[in-house]
């Protein structure tokens, strides 16, 4: 409860920052994101909040979330895929994804000892780091064994 009240704090500060208003309808996108803390795209999110509160529209929640994007609270995640998806952000979180060509599933896992060698060979380069980014695409459990079946 304290971080959803945290969250939706900061996403206010930044909307009035941008002389924008604070609305019902972003603040039910904030609560959505903190409760769900994974990764979603626009269209789960606005049928998970449609099924609660029918009046809420699809432009609504893709620009709240684009506003949260653009505040930092919430990190956009593009695969390649053609699907956006979007995740609340963590301080000091890492971009490491194995992600799933058949069912699209993304799943976040650590592993600092390559981000290091990653980072030392960049700087031996010259190359000066922003951001930093493990991407492996495959199959996941569960495709393995639904392919499996089917062969």
């Amino acid at each position: 409860m304290q971080m959803k009240q945290q969250v939706k704090e900061q996403f206010n500060h930044f909307l009035s920052r941008k002389h924008l208003k604070t609305t019902l309808q972003r603040n039910l996108v904030v609560d959505a994101m903190v409760e769900l803390d994974r990764h979603t795209h626009v269209d789960e999110l606005y049928l998970l909040l449609r099924a609660k509160h029918p009046y809420i529209g699809h432009a609504t929640v893709y620009r709240a979330l684009r506003l949260l994007a653009e505040s930092g609270l919430v990190r956009e995640i593009n695969l390649g895929d053609g699907i956006t998806r979007y995740r609340l952000a963590r301080q000091g979180e890492r971009r490491d994804y194995l992600v799933c060509s058949d069912c699209g599933g993304v799943t976040e896992f650590e592993n600092g000892l390559v981000e290091k060698e990653q980072l030392k060979r960049a700087h031996s380069l010259g190359f000066m780091v922003e951001s930093f980014k493990i991407e492996l695409k495959g199959l996941c459990r569960h495709c393995q064994g639904r392919n499996s079946r089917t062969h």
